[in-house]
């Protein structure tokens, strides 16, 4: 016969057991959750840290482009103030060539060295000419046209005088150039 201290004897050692294992699986259960939470703030720690990376590089590549523009590009200003600069050194040398030898021969030489010079400097800090002729096709992309007229012999769309040179500052426009255009029809 089973003797009755000994049954709640092992009654109370399992209770305790079963109470012990709760505990445990409690405990895991809370750390399972914790561990779970820690995942959830390391990923989401790992993706700021990501696009946070990703806007410095952005931000990085941004400022590089503007250095570059502005090294190249800074100079729009004072190429554009140079502009009736040049003009007019061209203005002067013309009408000194027209007087013929009535001119200084000093004088056309200075401002023809002066030319040169400016188109020296221009070509140093990448200014080019847009040079379009007499009979050249009007191009708005470069041209702007002061007038029209119907001149014989001309076709709609045609250059026939240039009254100023157009410039671009590398591959931007600084001014176009000023042409007259023919509006004939006919031919």
């Amino acid at each position: 016969m089973a003797d009755p201290k000994n049954d709640d004897f092992l009654d109370d050692i399992e209770a305790a057991e079963a109470e012990e294992t709760e505990v445990h699986a409690q405990e895991i259960d809370g750390k399972a959750a914790d561990l779970e939470a820690l995942a959830a703030e390391r990923d989401d720690y790992k993706d700021k840290f990501v696009r946070a990376l990703a806007d410095a590089e952005n931000a990085r590549k941004r400022a590089d482009k503007d250095r570059r523009e502005a090294q190249a590009y800074g100079g729009t200003r004072i190429a554009r103030d140079l502009l009736p600069v040049y003009d007019n050194l061209n203005r002067a040398l013309a009408a000194a060539k027209e007087e013929g030898e009535l001119a200084s021969p000093a004088l056309v030489e200075g401002v023809e060295l002066t030319l040169r010079e400016l188109m020296a400097v221009f070509e140093r800090h990448g200014v080019t000419r847009i040079t379009p002729e007499p009979g050249d096709k009007f191009d708005p992309q470069n041209h702007e046209a002061m007038y029209e007229a119907p001149v014989p012999g001309t076709t709609a769309g045609e250059i026939i005088q240039v009254q100023a040179e157009g410039f671009y500052l590398h591959d931007r426009l600084l001014r176009p150039a000023q042409v007259g255009v023919s509006s004939n029809t006919g031919g």
